[in-house]
């Protein structure tokens, strides 16, 4: 068990080691903590589960929620991460912004954020639609049942 407790520090370590911060803010332990989740991430995080993730990897560092939401919402206005609402009951999700989109399909019953392989308006021409609007990003997320979900409403029906 130690063993794993090392290999894991040490892995963490070079990751830290490696991982570029971007200019422009100041780094303190706890917005590299959060950043660093950010960037692990497969798929967007509430604030808590950033938390969550941020506590479990902190050597005896406190945190508090309201510094988690503090730390995304300065990310956000420089444009490191971005918010999405979940449609379903308003939880807010963040994930970093890595100069691309994703889009997600999103399961009504387990939450579970599904990326779609491409975007769906990459040869649509929105300006054109637009008028003098001028687009900046878009985002678009499909509701359903993931497969293991629906296999489990169709046995209780």
């Amino acid at each position: 068990m130690e063993r794993a407790l090392e290999r894991e520090r040490r892995n963490a370590k070079k990751m830290q080691d490696t991982l570029q911060y971007p200019q422009g803010l100041k780094w303190t332990k706890q917005r590299k903590s959060v950043y660093r989740v950010l960037w692990e991430a497969a798929e967007p995080l509430s604030a808590v589960q950033i938390y969550n993730l941020v506590e479990r990897q902190a050597d005896g560092e406190e945190y508090a929620v309201s510094t988690i939401y503090r730390i995304l919402a300065a990310f956000e206005e420089r444009g490191l991460a971005e918010k999405t609402t979940w449609l379903g009951d308003g939880t807010v999700m963040y994930s970093l912004n890595r100069g691309e989109h994703t889009h997600y399909a999103v399961c009504l019953e387990c939450r579970r954020r599904i990326p779609l392989q491409s975007c769906p308006f990459a040869h649509v021409h929105l300006e054109k639609e637009a008028g003098n609007f001028t687009i900046t990003g878009h985002k678009l997320e499909l509701y359903g049942y993931c497969e293991e979900c629906r296999r489990t409403r169709k046995n209780d029906e």
